[in-house]
């Protein structure tokens, strides 16, 4: 068990020397600030997105309820009694007093 961490650390300190090296390099090319850059950019464009797209779970909520709304008024209604026929219909009598 412990030849077997001892090759992980060997393994990921390879991986560590390894990756500081590439980084090393591709620092020094030509156009690497560009690169840089342009990464850096992206982070920011990144976030940007991330704020704009924050509103859409409350724009789905209101379109579904607008959507139901639609809907139920799309439904016939059924059909009133014509006011001839509500007219017709006695009030009751309250008493008068004096």
């Amino acid at each position: 068990m412990a030849d077997e961490n001892k090759e992980n650390k060997d393994l990921l300190a390879w991986l560590t020397d390894l990756s500081e090296g590439a980084i090393q390099r591709i620092s020094e090319a030509p156009g690497a600030d560009k690169v840089f850059a342009a990464l850096k950019g992206l982070g920011d464009k990144v976030e940007e997105l991330q704020r704009r797209t924050r509103g859409f779970e409350q724009i789905e909520k209101r379109l579904t309820t607008l959507e139901k709304r639609v809907d139920a008024m799309a439904k016939p209604k059924p059909a009133r009694k014509p006011a001839s026929a509500r007219a017709a219909k006695p009030k009751p009598s309250t008493p008068k007093t004096p």
